[in-house]
């Protein structure tokens, strides 16, 4: 297991906000300031492997809970981020909520017994419908009591929509250990939204590329900002570059970044600002 933190250490948590980021290769948190928003700390945890099911990664989120004394101070708020790709968009003009399960039916295998729920999302018109981690928010009520939980890409849409000015058609792409979130706004508006796994670099590429197809974007015009697990040395970069001509890193403000050897772009959903 490797843990990235920020070089500060803690010493007051009074009227502080955990925000915490899950997924079956880890998880990650931050500790916020809630008068100013400002990030007091930021620490990751990475699996050294993947974990097969949610009962997995809730044994090793309980033996990291137990040892990081970060985590067991007394929040005045507890924001949970499930990291997954059960989820879909729903407008809201076709949106019932007792259809939930029909919706992420019809691109996702769903278990009766799964429970799903969706998220609001500002300056949208329209739901995301996900299945989220139940375990992990059972295990985090026994130690926070009442919190609020949100899916990944609800957060992430939020962000985009809210800290950037898209008026010609711009892709994002968020990348983490073996999936990406793939975004595409234009004039401020939502034009696609998806996430897929990937294996192989080949895998990443042809993502991006048929997305852009399917958008009638012009590799060699249109901007895509890349954030998340990715660097400029990386294959997914090199290959990514090789097909499109306008790439850049999406750049948070957070001030944490000053105490981190993490790139800027890096856990944009978290430190994205």
């Amino acid at each position: 297991m490797l843990k990235k933190s920020s070089n500060i250490s803690l010493k007051n948590t009074k009227d502080t906000k955990l925000s915490i980021q899950f997924n079956l290769d880890g998880f990650s948190f931050c500790i916020s300031n809630i008068a100013n928003n400002n990030t007091l700390y930021f620490s990751e945890y990475q699996f050294s492997e993947t974990q097969l099911t949610p009962e997995n990664l809730l044994l090793e989120v309980e033996e990291i809970f137990k040892k990081d004394t970060n985590l067991q101070h007394d929040f005045s708020n507890v924001t949970v981020i499930h990291q997954n790709n059960l989820s879909t968009l729903v407008p809201n003009k076709y949106f019932v909520e007792e259809r939930l399960a029909d919706y992420l039916n019809f691109n996702i295998k769903t278990l009766a017994t799964d429970f799903i729920t969706f998220d609001e999302i500002d300056n949208m018109e329209a739901k995301n419908v996900y299945v989220p981690y139940v375990n992990i928010n059972n295990y985090l009520f026994q130690n926070f009591g009442e919190f609020e939980y949100k899916h990944h890409i609800s957060v992430l849409l939020k962000k985009l929509l809210e800290t950037t000015n898209t008026v010609e058609k711009t892709m994002f792409v968020n990348v983490s250990k073996a999936s990406l979130d793939l975004v595409v706004l234009q004039n401020n508006k939502l034009l696609f939204s998806n996430s897929f796994s990937f294996e192989t670099k080949e895998d990443f590429i042809y993502y991006i590329l048929f997305v852009a197809e399917q958008l009638e974007l012009n590799t060699e015009v249109f901007p895509l900002y890349f954030m998340g697990e990715v660097k400029i040395t990386s294959d997914i970069y090199k290959i990514a570059f090789a097909y499109i001509r306008n790439i850049y890193f999406l750049e948070s403000k957070n001030s944490i970044f000053n105490h981190l050897e993490s790139p800027k772009h890096s856990n944009y959903i978290l430190l994205g600002s």
